[in-house]
């Protein structure tokens, strides 16, 4: 099982398409995230979440076998690999966090967008474009995702 989390960070000022953020994931060998490296692998978490969604629509339509994500604007990297029997195995920067099925990534990384957007995507205006983005990233993703 794999758990996500999309967290805006702290003491930025007013809410902004280009607002830094971090990525946390969990799994049975461990929780890794974004926070707390040297040099810093926080990311633009709106643009960033809606990439991660555009990423993962072919890996969980069984179009691709593995898919690699970066953050905007950092370093930090999600690989996703599909294996034998349809189970999706997750690292994060190189290190194996935890498998689960494509069912299983797919609610995750939507309890995690919801989270986001109850916590600070609604503060941002209408009319942002990293807003709009993410929301059509999200159609997209919800669109295309597996079912059990």
């Amino acid at each position: 099982m794999i758990k996500m989390s999309f967290t805006v960070r702290p003491e930025q000022g007013e809410p902004s398409d280009f607002d830094l953020g971090d990525i946390v994931c969990e799994g049975e060998s461990g929780t890794l995230g974004s926070a707390g490296h040297v040099p810093d692998q926080g990311m633009m978490i709106y643009l960033s979440v809606a990439l991660l969604l555009d990423s993962l629509r072919p890996l969980l339509a069984g179009e691709r076998k593995t898919v690699s994500f970066v953050g905007t604007d950092s370093s930090f990297r999600l690989d996703f690999r599909r294996e034998r029997r349809g189970v999706v195995a997750v690292a994060v920067n190189g290190t194996a966090v935890g498998k689960c099925t494509p069912e299983e990534l797919a609610d995750a990384v939507l309890r995690a967008l919801h989270e986001l957007d109850e916590q600070s995507l609604s503060a941002l205006p209408a009319e942002s474009g990293a807003r709009s983005d993410l929301f059509a990233s999200a159609e997209r993703f919800r669109a295309g995702r597996p079912r059990l």
